[in-house]
């Protein structure tokens, strides 16, 4: 991976693990939340450690199981491209 990879991956990861944040505080509190389609989209584009992790550890999420299973598919799927992606070099 190059330097460019990294960062995105890194910046995603950020993203993804504060928007489980953010809308679990704005869960509690009952304001305006981050859709389930943002949530996954972040994952789906890099961030699929953060949002995972973030929806352990803010307890967010975990009772949804399309979260529960669909997160850790998109990391393993994610983990089976960037294996591929660096043998094929």
């Amino acid at each position: 991976m190059n330097r460019f990879e990294v960062m995105y991956l890194a910046v995603m990861n950020i993203l993804g693990f504060m928007a489980m944040g953010i809308d679990k505080k704005r869960a509690i509190n009952k304001e305006w939340r981050i859709s389930e389609k943002t949530l996954f989209l972040l994952s789906i584009l890099g961030g699929s450690i953060g949002t995972w992790s973030g929806m352990y550890l803010f307890h967010h999420k975990t009772k949804h199981w399309y979260f529960v299973i669909g997160m850790p598919a998109i990391l393993i799927a994610q983990i089976v491209i960037v294996v591929y992606y660096g043998t094929a070099r």
